[in-house]
């Protein structure tokens, strides 16, 4: 791939770890950030009943989604593209972003297998049916951090009813406990620079993170603190908000199918004594929240037992607040 593996946050991310991070991920970028997708990227995406997106509204806000359907609904007809039979669920962001054009970022993930691949692009020829997407970016991820927990498609009875969706500026109690509660979020980010500079390495990005339940912190004024644990130190996530702080969050209740959607801001915490108190913590991301939309019981998939990340066992957990 000719065009630069890393925009100039993703650079500087990697460069605050330390220069032999950032020589050896200049080696290592353009070997496994690709501008096709391998075999077994298209055939992975295929089987999925559901793949998370990422995208960016009128206003520069980005939105973290989810689009479900019964496995198949994706397809790959070349190493270039992807096809998605599937609209956007009711009340999620995906309905007013989702446009001919758009960047968008995909994340297939297999939380029972731990495998997870991310194939970021341009959203192409949008229709009733689904859209396509043309790739930029495919490239895969370890399986840290993901709960293993398998997910079946539960087909819906019509209903003449609109969803049950709670909005406001800040979070209310179901959010709080949900938020508290959590194993898992989604986080969508978009670069904001020199887009000629960037090439494929700019656009936007969705990403996982996962922790102990309640491995986000939720303070009083409703700020959110996320533990950063080690990774593949491409830093898609962390570039962007180094030169976009903007980000959209999603949390699943993987019991009832609810969806919380939450518009915020970043500030990332490199080091310090907050860092380290937190066992496993590289750094730490803490989020203003914007607005938050709650949308009941609109996943349709049901989920089996959670398994833990083994690699969670070295992580530690938040003092409680008084």
């Amino acid at each position: 791939m000719n065009a630069p593996a890393f925009h100039e946050g993703e650079r500087a991310a990697q460069a605050r770890v330390s220069a032999a991070v950032r020589e050896r991920m200049e080696e290592i970028g353009p070997r496994v950030i690709r501008d096709f997708m391998p075999d077994q990227h298209r055939e992975f995406f295929e089987q999925l009943p559901f793949v998370i997106a990422g995208t960016v509204d009128t206003g520069g806000q980005p939105w973290a989604s989810v689009l479900a359907q019964p496995p198949g609904f994706i397809h790959s007809p070349d190493t270039r593209h992807l096809t998605l039979r599937a609209q956007p669920l009711a009340g999620d962001p995906l309905q007013d972003t989702l446009a001919d054009g758009a960047a968008i970022g995909l994340l297939g993930i297999e939380p029972h297998t731990r495998r997870r691949n991310r194939m970021n692009g341009i959203v192409r020829g949008v229709q009733a049916e689904g859209f396509a997407v043309e790739l930029s970016q495919s490239f895969g991820n370890c399986p840290k951090y993901i709960q293993a927990r398998e997910p079946v498609y539960v087909e819906r009875p019509a209903s003449t009813a609109g969803p049950v969706v709670h909005e406001s500026a800040q979070l209310n109690d179901a959010a709080r406990r949900m938020i508290e509660q959590a194993d898992t979020l989604f986080i969508a980010t978009a670069y904001a620079g020199d887009e000629t500079r960037a090439g494929r390495a700019g656009g936007v990005d969705v990403s996982h993170r996962g922790g102990k339940p309640g491995f986000v912190r939720v303070e009083a004024d409703g700020t959110l603190t996320v533990p950063d644990f080690v990774g593949n130190y491409f830093f898609n996530t962390l570039g962007n908000l180094v030169v976009n702080p903007r980000a959209g969050l999603l949390f699943i209740d993987f019991d009832t199918g609810d969806l919380l959607y939450l518009a915020v801001t970043a500030d990332i915490v490199w080091d310090g004594p907050e860092v380290d108190a937190f066992a496993g913590a590289q750094r730490l991301m803490r989020f203003k929240v914007h607005s938050m939309r709650l949308v009941e019981s609109s996943l349709p998939l049901r989920w089996g037992e959670a398994e833990l990340s083994p690699v969670l066992e070295a992580t530690g957990t938040w003092t409680k607040q008084p």
